[in-house]
């Protein structure tokens, strides 16, 4: 199991670095609408995935390591907007989200390792600062 999730990581990585999710100016143009490409590629993505999650959940299918695959619905609340306003803020600035940071880092970016150490900084905060007992964020 651990070589295939490793052969789908690596893949999923190419796949991201080809299409140039990685190079700044790609994502500096998209954040400036210059670039719908990846705004395509984003909507092509939920096009598949919702559905599919949607129909997986339906047939009452259990993952891999052995749950039942249950989809998350909850409103949005307060802290869901300021994790928008912050991941977004990072965003703009770095030009990286957490995906193509890492495939930054692994062709040998300084930026990507910059964000890297922001991403695991982060979660590491989030995880001291979080209330005793609260179960953690869902993805």
């Amino acid at each position: 199991m651990k070589r295939v999730a490793f052969l789908a990581g690596a893949a999923f990585g190419f796949l991201v670095a080809a299409a140039r999710l990685s190079d700044y100016g790609v994502i500096h143009d998209m954040l400036l609408l210059r670039e719908p490409d990846v705004f395509l590629l984003m909507a092509s993505a939920v096009a598949v995935a919702a559905p599919l999650l949607l129909f997986l959940e339906r047939k009452r299918w259990r993952t891999p390591f052995g749950g039942p695959l249950n989809v998350l619905r909850a409103p949005v609340a307060r802290h869901n907007v300021a994790g928008a306003a912050v991941f977004g803020t990072g965003w703009a600035l770095a030009g990286t989200c957490p995906v193509p940071a890492l495939a930054m880092t692994a062709s040998g970016g300084v930026l990507g390792l910059c964000v890297a150490a922001g991403l695991f900084g982060g979660v590491a905060l989030r995880d001291r600062i979080a209330k005793p007992g609260a179960p953690p964020p869902a993805c």
